[in-house]
């Protein structure tokens, strides 16, 4: 029977490699469903143009909008009404688009989602009822038709004093709220050989996948032909079954590659490193000059029952402060955890931080490209 100390000894060895394999860190995997697309596999854009009917008075101004007041009345003549000269007024209709994507592989008579969007100056579309639309593809040909009652995310409310909105209530969703009537044709089961075409272009990883495919059958049926192409020849057992094909290759791992890049949104001061930014060594100091301007003019009155007039004498007060931050020294290959301590460490803002990341990468210290959108 082992001794107490030698159980302990034992345990402490499994503890121990437990935790140097836990230390060790792998790069994430992904299933090639995630990293590419089969090429000739994808959505169409559907659009359209239709009427929203129903509303409580918050469509279209038929005055201020002509081409509801056209619509109306050709929708209305379409059914044997005859309005021509007519004056009109109600508020209860609007003209909208109607725009959706169209499925691959979408079969006659299924159904699609629709979004409607008001074109004119209607202010609510809550309540309403889309009239039969068609929509149209790029070649200009009708694939689907929608129609159907309006879910709208957001409300508005009014007063002669105070209005309130919340979200978007001019535009509405209409859940399966078109059927398709055409189908686009893509024999995929006929093609002698399918292209996975990568949502991030990189050569690395068009060469991993290759590699992965060619392990997975045996032979050598994939080629990157660029950075986001791999051409695959489907192999003898799957002839005329590319479906079971693209199912056993769009489940395998692979670990994608990335270039370094540090994303810059201006306008909202939103800034996104990858995990392989690198800096070289760099000294960094920060700074704000601040200039304040007052202006409090003076009103200089004559004495009473004199002659002389009201004078207004400016007063202008100017200062200029200078918030001066230490110099910070970034060490050569830190990583990107250790640069984003670093960079906070001067206390600075977002704002700040992208004038500092396009200064260190001006003065070539900074192993990233930075895109700035």
């Amino acid at each position: 029977m082992p001794s107490v100390s030698t159980s302990i000894l034992k345990l402490a060895a499994v503890v121990l490699s437990a935790l140097m394999l836990s230390g060790v860190t792998a790069g994430a995997t992904s299933r090639i469903k995630d990293l590419a697309n089969v090429e000739g596999v994808r959505q169409n854009q559907l659009i359209g143009y239709g009427l929203v009917v129903g509303l409580n008075g918050t469509g279209d101004t038929l005055n201020n909008i002509p081409f509801t007041k056209q619509s109306l009345q050709a929708m209305l003549e379409r059914m044997g009404v005859n309005i021509r000269g007519a004056t009109i007024r109600t508020g209860n209709v609007a003209a909208v688009m109607v725009t959706g994507n169209l499925p691959a592989f979408a079969t006659q008579g299924t159904r699609m989602d629709v979004t409607v969007s008001a074109l004119g100056d209607a202010k609510n579309l809550q309540g309403g009822t889309l009239l039969v639309t068609p929509l149209l593809g790029a070649d200009g040909n009708v694939y689907a038709v929608a129609q159907g009652s309006l879910a709208i995310g957001g409300f508005q409310a009014e007063g002669d004093a105070a209005k309130i909105t919340r979200g978007v209530p001019t535009v509405g969703r209409i859940a399966n709220g078109a059927i398709i009537e055409r189908e686009i044709e893509f024999a995929l089961n006929r093609l002698p050989m399918v292209r996975l075409a990568l949502r991030n272009a990189d050569f690395t990883t068009a060469k991993r996948i290759a590699a992965a495919v060619n392990d997975f059958l045996g032979t050598k049926s994939a080629e990157p032909i660029d950075p986001s192409t791999v051409q695959l020849s489907i192999p003898a057992e799957f002839k005329g079954n590319a479906v079971a094909f693209v199912t056993e290759i769009e489940q395998l791992q692979v670990e994608p590659d990335q270039a370094a890049k540090i994303i810059i949104d201006e306008r909202s001061g939103i800034i996104v490193m990858g995990r392989d930014v690198r800096v070289a060594t760099v000294a960094v100091a920060q700074g704000n000059l601040t200039v304040s301007i007052s202006e409090s003019p003076q009103v200089s009155q004559p004495n009473p029952l004199s002659r002389g007039r009201t004078v207004v004498t400016p007063n202008t007060r100017v200062g200029v402060t200078e918030d001066g931050r230490k110099l910070a020294l970034v060490k050569d290959g830190v990583s990107l955890q250790q640069l984003v301590d670093g960079l906070n460490g001067l206390g600075i803002g977002p704002r700040d931080l992208i004038g500092i990341l396009q200064a260190i990468k001006a003065a070539g210290a900074i192993e990233a490209d930075i895109e700035v959108m």
